[in-house]
């Protein structure tokens, strides 16, 4: 199996360890030399452009922190176009942008499936990703086992866009989960309570979430290496706030978690992990570590 990625920066890199250390052949692209590097390092072959990584796999992964970057990409493949070819977007941008992306590669006989990842960095680490795959599903078949060899589960949800849609509501949750959890934390915390007590009693009970056990042992430390950096989740969160209004849905609790990300941007957390909104609620409490 030959599999190319195009961007191999937090959840790309991840993705294509495990591809290698699964048999898989692995072609990477990035603009930034530092993470090609790493990924020679791990024993992954390096193109100097997307359309080069799609001259040398049989399926293609796109990892893209934006939607300049993906038409970026689209336009690179547009070079020399592969008929036949199929793309699995797994980036979190806006329908209407991958739709775009679509038709323009649809035109040169290229597919792409939207697919968006739900899970962070860490868990691309240890293959406990899940995949939300939509589009044409013939090609969906030929990308099936890429993903068995890199995520936990895939759901296969039908028509293109599908797969964002379900991603807008997961990252809603996460979105709300990753802000009570600092909530939470703030409160145990200014109560005297000792915060590695607190995680581990949390969750064990009723109170406990995914993204709790994912995030608060980073609060509880203080330590905001990134796993999701806020600068990034920053563009989610304008995606599923867009959709929403589109739809003429009331988001409340999503809409309350909103100033709490921005003013742990405004505040130098932009490069640190989501779990960084702890350290905003904190200040906010007067509580000092």
């Amino acid at each position: 199996m030959r599999v190319g990625i195009v961007g191999v920066g937090i959840m790309g890199s991840a993705i294509a360890a495990n591809l290698l250390k699964a048999g898989a052949e692995v072609v990477g692209f990035d603009t930034d030399a530092h993470r090609m590097s790493e990924l020679a390092g791990r024993g992954g072959a390096c193109a100097r452009s997307a359309r080069e990584a799609a001259d040398r796999a049989d399926v293609i992964l796109t990892s893209l922190p934006s939607a300049a970057a993906l038409a970026d990409t689209v336009a690179s493949l547009l070079e020399k176009p592969r008929r036949g070819l199929v793309i699995a977007e797994l980036s979190t941008l806006s329908i209407e942008t991958k739709c775009e992306a679509r038709d323009r590669l649809a035109a040169a006989g290229i597919t792409l499936l939207d697919c968006p990842l739900s899970g962070t960095g860490v868990q691309a680490q240890a293959g406990d990703l899940a995949v939300y795959a939509s589009g044409d599903r013939a090609a969906f078949e030929r990308a099936a086992p890429v993903f068995a060899r890199c995520a936990r589960v895939t759901h296969y949800l039908g028509a293109f866009g599908n797969g964002s849609k379900m991603k807008f509501v997961a990252n809603l949750l996460v979105a709300i989960h990753n802000v009570a959890t600092a909530e939470a934390m703030v409160l145990g915390m200014k109560a005297g309570l000792d915060p590695a007590e607190i995680v581990k009693v949390i969750a064990s009970g009723a109170g406990s979430s995914r993204v709790f056990e994912l995030r608060a042992p980073l609060m509880a430390a203080g330590e905001y290496a990134p796993t999701m950096k806020l600068d990034i989740w920053q563009k989610d969160m304008a995606t599923i706030s867009a959709y929403a209004a589109e739809l003429g849905v009331t988001a409340p609790l999503f809409a309350a978690s909103i100033p709490v990300y921005n003013a742990a941007q405004a505040q130098g957390h932009g490069g640190e992990d989501t779990a960084a909104v702890c350290a905003v609620l904190e200040r906010m409490a007067g509580l000092a570590r």
